[in-house]
């Protein structure tokens, strides 16, 4: 296993409809990710569990992207992966946004 940790400056606030925001399922989709409200003077903070390991490269890039697009204040993403190709990660961060935000489901 390997742990990658990345903080970005964020500048979207958000409000979380619930506690959090869970979209994956591990053991079916290779990925699960979390999205929680935490007091982080306005970061975004993403934390990556990978079985994959060696990958951080790619990693640094998709989930730079993501804060690129998405620059969410405050917002702690946890990101549990057992091997998903970048384009699921991307399509996973995206949709725990869309939930985020309302316009998706749980």
């Amino acid at each position: 296993m390997e742990t990658l940790d990345y903080r970005f400056d964020g500048s979207r606030p958000v409000q979380f409809p619930h506690d959090a925001v869970l979209v994956g399922v591990l053991a079916s989709g290779n990925l699960e990710i979390l999205l929680e409200p935490a007091a982080q003077g306005g970061a975004l903070t993403v934390r990556v569990i990978t079985a994959a390991q060696g990958f951080g490269t790619i990693w640094q890039a998709v989930i730079a992207d993501f804060a690129q697009r998405h620059p969410l204040r405050d917002v702690r993403v946890s990101i549990n992966d057992a091997g998903a190709t970048p384009a699921v990660v991307s399509l996973r961060l995206d949709q725990a946004v869309e939930t985020l935000l309302g316009g998706g489901t749980r």
